[in-house]
């Protein structure tokens, strides 16, 4: 038995099926049914039940799979502390972003990441909350950043900025030369949303719900790129985090600072307690903390009028 036995192991628990598992490791499926097979033989147990087309797991194999996941997170630990022997902001970093921060925030500091930290290797991944976090317990990510819910209090969280969200409307709607409203103006009024598993929609619904505004029940985006269009169309008015406004506000789209109060969202860097790398993940933190406060107190252009509820 070894530690590549057990991430074979662990994929095709994940993955349920042969050819994902062995394409998720690198290797032939022959390969990796062939290591299962000498696992079970090495253990004397069957882990799998072979009597389907389905992967379907014995009690014996669920057991061993949260073992083994045990067993990889201990081996990441070593690493870590191996690692920490040399230079701290050198080798591979593997980075996890929530996709409705990673498109708007990585062109941003991805080249002064590069310039500052020459010798760290980068590797970005992009999943939703539950997933990012689970690969950061399972230890197949180093750090991840993504707005602090309640699903991230037991991690360490390192606060990197705070990003208010914005009214976007058409530019043919009623509110769009407005330079500031207040929140409670979308009394009343439907908004389009993100679909189940974005933490941007329960954030910005709960700002929403608070001042009597409800959700579109006939449609939910999968991106805000998504939700971005369908304002540029008409088909209704949002709220979008600050990175997300393009430089070039050409995009039929009018996006209008809200006040009283402001929707806003915590973005945070993660990582495991106990990490032996904190000091990493911290001077990672600063350096990225420092570069964006920069980048949020930049103002967005507005029209000089502004609209108060009532």
């Amino acid at each position: 038995m070894n530690i590549r036995d057990l991430e074979y192991l662990v994929a095709l628990a994940e993955h349920r099926h042969f050819r994902k598992a062995a394409e998720a490791c690198f290797v032939s499926q022959p390969t990796l049914s062939g290591q299962i097979r000498k696992l079970e033989d090495e253990l004397g147990v069957s882990l799998l039940e072979r009597t389907s087309r389905r992967v379907l797991f014995t009690d014996a194999g669920m057991r061993l799979v949260q073992q083994a996941r045990n067993v990889l997170r201990e081996v990441t630990i070593l690493t870590e502390l191996a690692s920490e022997q040399g230079e701290s902001m050198t080798g591979p970093l593997h980075i996890g972003l929530i996709p409705t921060v990673g498109p708007y925030l990585l062109p941003k500091i991805i080249p002064m990441l590069r310039d500052r930290f020459p010798e760290l290797e980068l590797f970005i991944h992009e999943g939703q909350t539950q997933q990012l976090v689970q690969q950061l317990e399972e230890g197949k990510l180093d750090c991840i950043i993504l707005a602090s819910v309640e699903e991230t209090q037991h991690l360490k969280e390192l606060p990197l900025y705070e990003e208010p969200m914005l009214l976007a409307v058409s530019e043919a709607h009623k509110l769009a030369g407005c330079a500031e409203v207040a929140l409670d103006v979308l009394q009343g009024e439907t908004l389009l949303m993100l679909g189940d598993g974005h933490c941007l929609r329960d954030q910005a619904m709960g700002f929403c719900f608070k001042v009597g505004a409800r959700e579109d029940q006939s449609f939910r985006a999968t991106s805000l790129e998504t939700l971005r269009n369908m304002v540029a169309a008409g088909s209704g008015i949002t709220l979008l985090p600050r990175l997300s406004v393009p430089a070039q506000r050409r995009d039929g789209v009018a996006y209008i600072p809200t006040t009283s109060p402001t929707p806003t969202r915590q973005i945070t860097l993660d990582y495991r307690p106990g990490s032996p790398l904190r000091g990493r993940y911290e001077q990672l933190a600063e350096v990225i903390r420092e570069h964006m406060v920069a980048v949020m107190d930049t103002p967005l252009s507005a029209e000089p009028t502004a609209l108060n509820a009532g």
